[in-house]
């Protein structure tokens, strides 16, 4: 009886439905459109995994935003990031250009930003203790404080032996800098953050190929 036990209880943990964490700011909110169209959501559902959206409008990593204007775009991730649900095996942060915008070329900026990330990055390894963290980069933005934000995440990052799909990059699927192409797969030809449906569905086998990549390895 033990035996029988024992091995039901071995198919039943190989065969539990993974759960994805997903946390930033409007890249994963998905601004005006629905979550469902959003790459990482399409992914969990191909993946089979449990899906936790956690974004926000106008989120930063290191900046408070509760009073920013007439919006409440709320606390920094490095804080809210503990309304996640802890029991995740998987935690991608998508995040960075609303950061970007804020440190231009402030270099004590840049550093809150750094010492933010250093936090966020910490908690999350606390609070979901067996999950694999991925970041996810911003797109090849051509205004001030991308590069800078960018080349920082990858370094905080490396540090927490934590892999990045660097999206800041001319070769980026996503060509962020080209007006047709955001008229096409951008919720505004001005847009330079939000991906329609088509968009997300482009992006899509780069975000798959990388998360099973790095991430969710065979023996999972």
């Amino acid at each position: 009886m033990g035996v029988v036990f024992l091995m039901m209880a071995f198919v039943s943990n190989t065969y539990a439905q993974k759960v994805l964490n997903v946390i930033g700011d409007s890249y994963v909110a998905n601004h005006r459109c629905p979550k469902e169209e959003t790459w990482h959501s399409k992914l969990a559902a191909e993946l089979g995994y449990t899906y936790n959206n956690y974004g926000r409008n106008g989120s930063c990593v290191a900046f408070d935003r509760t009073h920013d204007g007439k919006w409440n775009f709320g606390p920094a991730m490095w804080v809210r990031y503990t309304a996640m649900l802890p029991d995740a095996d998987y935690v991608l942060i998508i995040a960075g250009h609303n950061d970007a915008d804020k440190v231009k070329e402030n270099l004590d900026s840049l550093q809150m930003f750094a010492d933010s990330l250093e936090v966020l990055l910490t908690g999350i390894e606390t609070l979901c203790p067996k999950a694999k963290i991925g970041f996810v980069t911003p797109w090849y933005v051509d205004r001030p404080g991308f590069a800078p934000v960018c080349k920082t995440i990858k370094k905080v990052c490396k540090r927490h032996g934590i892999p990045v799909l660097m999206n800041y990059d001319k070769k980026c699927v996503v060509q962020v800098r080209n007006a047709p192409f955001r008229k096409q797969y951008f919720q505004g030809e001005n847009d330079m953050a939000h991906l329609n449906a088509a968009g997300h569905d482009l992006f899509l086998p780069v975000g798959k190929e990388w998360f099973l990549k790095h991430l969710a390895k065979v023996k999972d």
